[in-house]
């Protein structure tokens, strides 16, 4: 299917920010996961590190992130990803991760090493985590949260009905307990989640999920439209207009959440450091 004409895509072109990524070894999720949003982010010197490797434990029929065997995992990676946030200048990081089953707490320790050792090489510096599931490990979840990142960003992705071919190795309800629990032993820190539109859910589907996250005391909600990344990825069924996402905002700040983004090309990840600040500056 091709884009319908509201969807637009800037070139990702070379950036500098792409060099200083290479420079330092780091991997983004916004070259892994093919980030239709990359050409900007990257002019505008925004990235969102991948740690744990990047090769993933999961096969999700929606991401383009390869599926394999992963290596061991780099001691040297939290500094490598300091070291790069500090050359871009980065006020707000935004750090997730490959799903990594393989390892006893999913790869928490690293996910804490790295926000431990960025936020050492900046001090000012707000930090995001946007982490797979830890098989509903709370163990491995308190581990991420005791390094004190600013938000917890967990993303649902799609409808419950959908999870079976959407994301088989995954459940809905632990990612929505997660995002409860996570709320329950820090009550501080932001929670954030995110859906994609276009899979073949429905109207009320998508309102029954906002409501669950809120009632999991989700602070912040981004919904954009979900594009193929590759032919072997699952095909999209629907590209959703901008006015239905516009309704979504609407109704997620009904409902309750302190901000949403929802646009075509939003993602979780994209002008994250903007949402908190008009959450904080609004006192939400």
């Amino acid at each position: 299917m091709r884009h319908p004409e509201w969807i637009k895509i800037k070139a990702a072109g070379t950036h500098q920010t792409r060099k200083v990524l290479r420079h330092h070894g780091v991997s983004t999720v916004c070259e892994e996961a093919r980030c239709p949003n990359q050409g900007q982010c990257f002019t505008e010197s925004v990235a969102t590190f991948m740690i744990l490797g990047d090769k993933c434990t999961r096969n999700c029929a929606f991401c383009s992130v390869e599926s394999s065997t992963p290596l061991s995992l780099d001691p040297d990676e939290p500094q490598k990803v300091a070291d790069a946030a500090k050359e871009l200048g980065l006020k707000f990081v935004v750090i997730t991760s490959v799903a990594r089953d393989d390892l006893a707490d999913g790869g928490s320790s690293q996910f804490a090493r790295t926000i431990l050792t960025v936020r050492n090489a900046n001090k000012l510096i707000k930090i995001e985590v946007l982490t797979p599931d830890f098989k509903g490990n709370t163990e491995a979840l308190k581990i991420v949260l005791d390094a004190r990142p600013d938000v917890f960003n967990h993303n649902i992705e799609t409808v419950p009905r959908l999870y079976p071919v959407v994301r088989p190795m995954a459940d809905y309800l632990t990612s929505v307990n997660m995002l409860k629990t996570a709320k329950e032993i820090s009550l501080d820190i932001r929670t954030k989640s995110g859906i994609m539109l276009g899979l073949g859910e429905e109207e009320q589907e998508v309102i029954s999920v906002m409501q669950d996250l809120k009632e999991a005391g989700c602070d912040f909600l981004t919904i954009g439209q979900y594009l193929q990344p590759r032919r072997t990825n699952i095909p999209v069924v629907e590209y959703i207009r901008p006015e239905v996402f516009e309704e979504y905002r609407v109704k997620g700040l009904e409902i309750g959440f302190k901000a949403v983004a929802s646009s075509p090309l939003t993602r979780s990840s994209m002008d994250a450091g903007e949402m908190f600040d008009k959450a904080e500056l609004s006192g939400a």
